[in-house]
């Protein structure tokens, strides 16, 4: 089964490049409502500051992700400059998809460790340093190809040392996390995934804590309203939503929603709405 399929039939990937070229001197706040951030060096030195971090300094071709909306700036010598391509990353109508959430933030990762990148990079540089017909939409699209690929390389190998990724290619875990992502409608319970797993109830919730960073209930509560926050942008009812994400009704999943996030559904969606417009 592909691990990775549900990520990508639950949730929306979009990619917009934003910027290619030489940078010499510093560019204004990169920050977005809903998006990371996807930069790739392809030669040069590159500082990245942070109001709230220490200072990054990247001197090799290297892929540089935000996966979650944070404040920074990029910095390129102001005489040889950074030569590099920027993008921005939806995935999801939230923040609330789990390959995102497990991400470091930063990612930084050298191309040279990442060979099975290398056709779709010279793609990539190939269009952003020409003048093509349809070349934003190209980028675009190469973008996203390039971000799956950065998620398959990350899991198997095992280049992220916590949460879903590893949860993933744990041999055991995988198969309760995949019943989760498959039937987010399902009342599980512990005993029910455990089985999956082919462990004993409490072996299984530490096992799955140590490697996730979370209970297996804390894990399908933000998968479901993930799937959740899809389903609304898509104009479904709150009551099919709670039916399809194992909520006995709408006021059940309402509660629930704005626990975690803060907001009703309905205060989410108008919020979501005015960012996306």
């Amino acid at each position: 089964m592909d691990r990775l399929a549900p990520f990508f039939e639950r949730f929306s990937l979009a990619a917009q490049m934003f910027y290619s070229g030489l940078l010499c001197g510093s560019t204004g706040d990169q920050v977005s409502e809903h998006a990371g951030h996807l930069h790739v060096l392809k030669k040069g030195r590159l500082k990245i500051t942070r109001p709230d971090a220490r200072q990054i300094v990247i001197d090799t071709p290297s892929i540089l992700f935000f996966p979650r909306p944070r404040i920074h700036r990029l910095h390129g010598p102001m005489q040889e400059g950074a030569e590099l391509v920027c993008a921005t990353i939806e995935f999801g109508a939230g923040m609330l998809n789990p390959i995102i959430a497990s991400l470091p933030e930063p990612l930084v990762l050298p191309l040279d460790a990442l060979p099975e990148l290398a056709p779709t990079l010279q793609l990539l540089f190939t269009e952003a340093f020409a003048e093509s017909p349809g070349r934003q939409a190209a980028l675009d699209r190469l973008f996203e190809y390039l971000f799956v690929l950065l998620i398959r390389s990350a899991m198997n190998a095992r280049l992220i040392d916590s949460g879903i990724l590893m949860g993933l290619s744990d041999s055991r875990l995988s198969r309760a996390i995949e019943a989760m992502h498959q039937y987010p409608g399902t009342s599980w319970s512990l005993e029910h995934l455990a089985q999956f797993a082919g462990m004993s109830r409490a072996r299984f919730a530490v096992h799955f804590r140590q490697v996730v960073g979370m209970t297996p209930f804390d894990y399908l509560t933000n998968w479901r309203l993930g799937v959740a926050q899809t389903m609304l942008r898509k104009g479904n009812s709150l009551k099919l939503i709670a039916a399809a994400v194992g909520y006995a009704n709408a006021t059940a999943l309402t509660r629930v929603f704005t626990q975690r996030l803060g907001m009703s559904p309905s205060a989410w969606l108008a919020r979501s709405q005015i960012h996306k417009d």
